[in-house]
């Protein structure tokens, strides 16, 4: 059996990444020293690849699921991050893009009811 279980962003500062994820998620962050923090709560369900060059990142982008969009949109400017793509439909559903205050860029998500 295979499956995602980790997934690891670079950061200019981990320490500010992991406390960006427990304000505006609730997650745990554990420090392990100075330069690297670990992040639990998020739990992988699936990935996919997008090849539009429109829309591709050139990182890897996590999406995170949620069942209020603007209230998650709230939260993670709340913690500091910053919107980069305004909420959008796409087929099954609504998303944004952010950045939080390391320089990885998320986006949040919200099924089709």
């Amino acid at each position: 059996m295979y499956e995602i279980d980790f997934v690891e962003f670079p950061s200019s500062s981990a320490a500010g990444s992991g406390r960006f994820f427990e304000k505006a998620f609730g997650w745990t962050a554990t420090a392990y020293g100075p330069t690297y923090t670990d992040v639990q709560g998020g739990g992988v369900v699936s990935f996919g690849f997008q090849q539009d060059a429109a829309a591709r990142t050139a990182a890897p982008l996590v999406t995170i699921r949620t069942d209020d969009l603007e209230r998650a949109k709230a939260s993670v400017e709340a913690a500091g991050g910053v919107v980069t793509a305004e909420p959008f439909s796409f087929p099954g559903g609504r998303r944004f893009h952010f950045r939080e205050p390391g320089g990885a860029e998320l986006a949040v998500w919200t099924p089709d009811s």
